[in-house]
């Protein structure tokens, strides 16, 4: 398996925290030297380790925010 090469240009928010003290954050990366994507997932403290996320696109965070906006309370 290739090595998956990552560069976190921007922590946008830390969205909660596990007891064992992993994180799940809004991060700006740069995966392999791409331009950079906005990525949720869980991430060891060390940001050595990291979970199954999802990126996304400027356009799929600005319809997301667009869809949350116009979420009823939960």
């Amino acid at each position: 398996m290739a090595e998956l090469k990552f560069e976190i240009m921007e922590t946008i928010a830390v969205l909660s925290e596990s007891p064992k003290g992993w994180t799940k954050e809004l991060n700006l990366i740069s995966w392999n030297g791409r331009d950079p994507k906005y990525d949720i997932r869980d991430w060891a403290p060390d940001h050595e380790k990291m979970g199954k996320g999802v990126t996304l696109s400027k356009e799929d965070v600005l319809n997301l925010k667009t869809a949350l906006s116009n979420m009823d309370e939960i």
